[in-house]
Order: C-alpha cells, then structure tokens, then sequence
C-alpha cells in the first residue's frame, strides 16, 4: 500500500482488509422470545452451546429460546447484613459491654460540658 493511503489515517482504526475470498464459519439462527412478546433471532456458530436465555434487544429483559423450557432457578444466599457479620464476631454480651463503655464515655463528656 502506497504511502498515500496512509496519510492522514490512524493506523489501527480501521482495516484495509477486504473480505472477498473468504468463507464465514457455519452459522445457525436461534429464535428467541420475550415475556413482552418481542422475537428475534441470534446468529450463534453451528458448534456454540446454545444459551437457553437471551438479553432482549428491544427492551432489555430476559428472553426465553423458543424451542426451550425455563431454566431452574438457583439457590440465591440472603446477603449477609452488618448485623449478621457483628455476630460472627462478637457475642452479646461483648456488644452490651462495650456499648456501656461507650454510653459512660459520652455521658461522662457530657457532664464536663454542662
């Protein structure tokens, strides 16, 4: 490729490639349908593993393939709250011991500023 061509391009931008004589890799069309009623299709390669969900291109939720049933929900954990993480590392007799600690600290503060 000439010099010309070149100038004023950012390399790396843009390929100069063409794609004639080329083959494309087998292809397959998966439809999908969504709870809103949207079908579309996905061209996935012949050998992909199939997904059974799709995200919806129209409005973002959650498509089911057609020829598929609902995938099984997993076992979510409840999130673990600050509470939950407290107890893990102290008992409640450690907490009400050092919650008096701290309501001598701000009662003895208290009486100074008064």
């Amino acid at each position: 490729m000439g010099e010309r061509a070149l100038r004023g391009t950012r390399l790396g931008a843009t390929s100069y490639e063409n794609d004639r004589n080329t083959d494309l890799a087998p292809r397959q069309e998966v439809p999908y349908t969504c709870p809103k009623g949207h079908r579309f299709d996905v061209p996935l390669a012949a050998e992909a593993e199939i997904p059974a969900t799709w995200e919806c291109r129209s409005c973002g939720a959650t498509a089911l393939r057609v020829d598929a049933e609902q995938p099984q929900q997993k076992k979510a954990k409840p999130p673990r709250t600050h509470w939950d993480m407290l107890l893990e590392r102290r008992t409640i007799e450690d907490l009400e011991e050092v919650l008096n600690e701290r309501l001598a600290i701000l009662r003895a503060q208290r009486r100074k500023s008064a």
